[in-house]
């Protein structure tokens, strides 16, 4: 209210906490009473207060006492004083498992590569990391990662920016690992200087040849002669030599199982601009030396990694040891994929460049921003990768147990319309012009439409195949009628008129009015990828009519197509379907 944040997480508190308590129903009344006993002075702004709880109260009731109760853990309750049990209780039945402790503050880090639009795997690191950052009153620090000009734009920058915003996760520190650049140049330097690393001007084949090989590098050698190893250093940091030509790498083991630690590279010339320093860096360090050495920078007290970097964990303590730095504790999750839905930033480039999909907020994708576009609410989203918890187990999970988090969240806020695919006329003979009233939501007040009915109707193919001449059937919140002669060559069948009441099992069509019908577009996604290879028919094309209400509905509005699914709605007469 007015801007204050923790009146509004006590108004929320309170209505969450009495419906919880009440079978899921609570009244502004009850909640008005309960903040005034608590803040008497926001007697003065009663007005303002009244309009607020109003609308919690009008949000809270359209929930389950499920999801009550998890938003009511969700708040700070010692904060507002109504119940710090409920808090200690959150913690100790949380789904994250407990993190090592080792007495320092609880300090995650989310460290995307601005190269591409943020997808579903990165919403699960972020949500872990923010979780547990939550959970120990500690900081998340959003850094990007962007050491790799090749590759980074601005426009990166802004979708994770974006993305996170949308998930509701807010990071406590924003900062680039570029900030910290000649930083990193100064601890690159110390490695080298040490003997623990050494600057190689072989060629790429050559080095991939002699790691497979179990080799060592010619170059190795300089180590042992300070005063080479120095001048080539500084080669290498002032302009002398250019991109390709030579590298930093890391003094490992050449020998040992793990390929990873065969001497891998540290540092490396790019030459060409970065999208926010310019041309001023040429000397970039790779992901393996700048996330160990700005973690502990940047006080990171877990290191939360997908089980991707297993391997290159012995690398990243390591160069931590060699330099002396204080080493975070490193907690490994598996990643997060499903069957034939890629989050590969690489294949997504691709198929943008090769035109099959419109770009990365195509509704395939399971970017962030295809996912809001294709109308999944983020609360779904937090909630099934919470689901999941911090296994190490490589799995694949059923898309459907996400989709079913987000259909309980839907079910009570999305309005209904009725929508007919490939559509059929119906001629009702006797049928009079009339007005209905038709709810739009079955179980809750989502308000009323009214609309013209003549005596003609549509209806889906699908339910006129199955139809059979003499058949009684209704039309939903309509009237029931009885099917006299069929011919879909023409797309039209004829009817009587019968009555209006309510027959048990009769079978329940949905329609749409000749008087109040636009032509309307659904788009429906699909599994992109078939036996591993792109599926043409991934975006299916769904005409047909709907209700002209739904030309009045706001760009972005989650509704649900009557027997058809939910759907999100695009330009006036387009909408993509969510899922069923």
């Amino acid at each position: 209210m007015n801007g204050n944040d923790e009146i509004d997480r006590l108004v929320n508190a309170i209505a969450l906490k009495n419906a919880a308590e009440h079978s899921g129903s609570t009244n502004v009344n009850t909640v008005l009473a309960k903040i005034l006993s608590l803040r008497p002075e926001l007697k003065k702004e009663i007005k303002t207060l009244m309009a607020e709880i109003k609308t919690v109260v009008d949000s809270v009731n359209k929930m389950d006492v499920e999801q009550q109760k998890k938003y009511l853990n969700e708040i700070d309750l010692e904060d507002t004083k109504i119940d710090s049990k409920s808090a200690q209780k959150h913690v100790a039945s949380h789904p994250l498992p407990e993190l090592q402790m080792t007495g320092t503050r609880v300090i995650t880090r989310f460290p995307p590569e601005p190269n591409g639009y943020p997808h579903i795997g990165h919403a699960k690191a972020a949500i872990i990391d923010e979780e547990y950052a939550r959970r120990y009153d500690g900081k998340l620090i959003l850094r990007f990662d962007d050491t790799n000009p090749l590759n980074e734009k601005l426009e990166y920058y802004e979708a994770i920016r974006s993305g996170l915003e949308w998930l509701g996760v807010k990071p406590d520190i924003v900062k680039n690992t570029s900030d910290d650049i000649f930083v990193l140049h100064d601890y690159g330097k110390k490695l080298t200087l040490g003997g623990n690393a050494y600057v190689c001007t072989c060629d790429t084949n050559k080095i991939h040849k002699m790691r497979m090989q179990q080799v060592d590098c010619p170059c190795r050698g300089n180590i042992d002669d300070a005063e080479k190893n120095k001048e080539r250093l500084d080669k290498l940091f002032d302009g002398t030599y250019h991109q390709n030509d030579a590298i930093i790498r890391f003094k490992g083991n050449m020998q040992d199982n793990n390929t990873v630690l065969r001497d891998p590279t540290l540092f490396r010339i790019v030459e060409a601009p970065h999208p926010l320093l310019g041309e001023k860096v040429q000397v970039w360090p790779t992901y393996d030396f700048a996330a160990p050495v700005e973690d502990c920078l940047d006080g990171v007290s877990h290191a939360l990694r997908s089980k991707e970097y297993e391997l290159r964990n012995a690398l990243y303590l390591d160069i931590l040891d060699r330099l002396e730095l204080r080493k975070p504790i490193v907690v490994e999750f598996s990643r997060l994929e499903f069957e034939n839905m890629p989050v590969s930033k690489r294949k997504i480039k691709q198929l943008i460049d090769d035109n099959h999909i419109a770009g990365w907020d195509d509704p395939r994708l399971l970017t962030l921003s295809a996912m809001r576009k294709r109308g999944f609410d983020p609360r779904a989203i937090r909630s099934f990768v919470l689901s999941l918890g911090l296994t190490l187990a490589e799995s694949k999970p059923p898309f459907k147990t996400l989709e079913s988090m987000n259909r309980k969240i839907l079910e009570p806020i999305a309005i209904r319309l009725f929508f007919v695919k490939d559509p059929i006329r119906i001629i009702v003979e006797d049928a009079q012009d009339t007005k209905v009233t038709l709810r739009n939501h079955p179980n809750i007040d989502l308000g009323t439409r009214q609309v013209e009915v003549s005596n003609v109707v549509y209806i889906s193919q699908d339910d006129a195949i199955l139809l059979a001449e003499d058949e009684e059937i209704r039309l939903m919140e309509l009237y029931n009628i009885k099917i006299k002669d069929i011919d879909l060559d023409k797309k039209v069948i004829t009817a009587s008129h019968l009555n209006n009441d309510i027959v048990r099992d009769m079978k329940k069509i949905q329609w749409v009015s000749d008087k109040d019908k636009t032509n309307y577009t659904v788009l429906v996604p699909k599994e992109l990828y078939v036996d591993d290879k792109f599926n043409p028919n991934s975006l299916e094309r769904i005409e047909g009519y709907a209700e002209t209400s739904i030309l009045q509905l706001k760009s972005h509005t989650q509704l649900q197509l009557t027997r058809f699914g939910f759907c999100n709605t695009q330009e006036k007469t387009t909408a993509i379907f969510t899922h069923r």
